[in-house]
């Protein structure tokens, strides 16, 4: 008797792309600018500097670094630079914005780079949950705006339940 499974997702030949694993595995190191703020708010100059001064940068070595504020203040430009200048003999890369906007951006930028080529003509997934690590609808767009060219459809979600976004339509 035909007792065999059989395992229709994987015959079917749709082709699964999932963001989260395109996400570095080392993270940059947040750099809050909230804690050198003057009762929280201001940069006094002075005190900033001093506390710049007596920071150890060196705890930064060969990584990627993201500098921001998550305090509502007005941080002077010079504030990033100075923080720039220090860190940059040590970091990796010193990023202005959240570790969460950095992730966003090294997605962005495998989207912008990747191989497309093997999804010509291909019906492709694009998975849109993940266990670890926010994938923002920028990221979706972009994966959209690269693939819709040259896939025969694009879908979101799982394969066994999925949405359509796009289908080519066919010739006349």
């Amino acid at each position: 008797m035909g007792d065999t499974l059989i395992n229709k997702v994987a015959a079917s030949g749709l082709i699964t792309l999932r963001p989260e694993e395109w996400v570095p595995a080392i993270l940059p190191v947040p750099f809050d600018l909230k804690e050198f703020l003057f009762m929280g708010q201001i940069v006094k100059e002075k005190d900033f500097r001093e506390a710049m001064k007596q920071h150890d940068w060196s705890q930064y070595k060969d990584r990627s670094l993201a500098v921001f504020c998550s305090a509502d203040a007005i941080i002077p430009n010079w504030a990033y630079m100075l923080v720039t200048s220090l860190a940059t003999p040590f970091a990796k890369e010193v990023y202005s914005g959240t570790p969460e906007a950095w992730i966003q951006d090294q997605l962005l930028h495998h989207i912008d780079t990747m191989d497309i080529k093997a999804y010509t003509d291909q019906r492709v997934i694009i998975k849109g949950c993940s266990d670890h690590v926010a994938i923002g609808p920028d990221i979706y767009m972009a994966l959209t705006s690269r693939l819709q060219p040259i896939v025969k459809s694009l879908m979101f979600g799982e394969p066994c339940s999925t949405v359509p976004v796009y289908k080519r339509p066919k010739p006349l």
